[in-house]
């Protein structure tokens, strides 16, 4: 489990929403799940980095797992519009509240960043902000059109929230041509008053359809968690939906609760449950999937990509 702190200072909780919860119930974690502690020389320079140029990483702000082994390779995930979210999943260590107003120079610095890390392709994620009259679409619109300067070799992933009442929001994104369009699912469509209480499954699910029906060039991709509760089946019918939405890219991994006041963690899968996950998707049709107790939408994306690109020409070659 992470040990993050719950509070972004002496009198701001970092999930007021959560903070009287009775704590949840705690499991023993599993062997398959323990990963070394962060510290190696490319992580120290991929930290700094961030760091000088006063960015946000979900890597960080979401405690995730294998932070030390992708910034040991330089692969930060960066997560712009700030680090407070207008929404209050029960599974998402992102801290809830009211955000600060965009920072303008923002989307330069995040291009500065990826230039510095030599990326060959980055992920740029953001909090939700229901506060904006487009979701901060404009600015994930910004942040591509920086990257694209600086770095015109660079492959671009956004990871965008679900724009919900935000009109022509997508349209925005897509004009500015990413390469990969992803927006997660998170769990299956039972567990989302629990879960995502401020979304909708069919809401997002209609989202990455668009997306595919709007520039059917770009790659359409979704992931969920599982241990939450959810069945095998919903997990089946989950991958069905996203297929019938033209979906290219599935991926499946362990939740892990942030703190005990989070959702509460109902059992880990085995890597053998993964694999059958894994071999489930294949036969339904996705180009790509990955399936891994460790698996996260950012991990290992630059080298999915590669494989992504490679299934599609296998696909629609002659």
């Amino acid at each position: 489990m992470a040990t993050l702190l719950d509070t972004l200072g002496p009198s701001r909780p970092r999930h007021p929403e959560k903070a009287a919860r009775a704590d949840t119930p705690a499991l023993a974690k599993p062997a398959w799940l323990r990963v070394r502690a962060p510290g190696s020389a490319g992580y120290e320079e991929t930290r700094e980095t961030v760091r000088a140029h006063r960015l946000h990483t979900v890597c960080e702000e979401a405690a995730c797992p294998n932070i030390g082994d992708c910034w040991q390779k330089r692969h930060a995930t960066m997560m712009i519009m700030g680090g407070v979210c207008t929404r209050a999943c029960a599974f998402c260590n992102v801290a809830t509240g009211l955000p600060s107003p965009l920072d303008l120079d923002e989307p330069r610095r995040v291009a500065d960043a990826v230039a510095k890390l030599a990326l060959e392709h980055i992920v740029v994620t953001s909090v939700d902000r229901d506060d904006l009259d487009d979701g901060g679409a404009r600015h994930f619109a910004e942040t591509i059109r920086a990257i694209r300067s600086t770095s015109p070799g660079t492959t671009i992933e956004v990871l965008t929230p679900d724009f919900l009442r935000k009109d022509g929001a997508l349209e925005i994104v897509l004009e500015a041509r990413p390469d990969v369009f992803n927006h997660n699912l998170e769990t299956v469509p039972g567990l989302y008053l629990k879960i995502r209480p401020g979304a909708r499954y069919f809401h997002s699910l209609r989202l990455l359809q668009r997306a595919k029906e709007l520039d059917g060039s770009i790659f359409t991709k979704s992931g969920i968690m599982v241990g939450l509760g959810e069945e095998r089946d919903e997990v089946l019918q989950v991958m069905d939906d996203l297929r019938s939405a033209g979906v290219d890219f599935l991926t499946i991994g362990q939740y892990l609760q942030p703190t005990r006041k989070h959702a509460e963690i109902k059992r880990y899968l085995t890597p053998e449950e993964f694999d059958g996950l894994e071999k489930a998707g294949r036969a339904k049709g996705f180009l790509l999937i990955a399936a891994s107790p460790l698996t996260r939408s950012s991990f290992h994306a630059g080298d999915d990509f590669r494989r992504l690109k490679a299934a599609h020409r296998d696909r629609n070659s002659p």
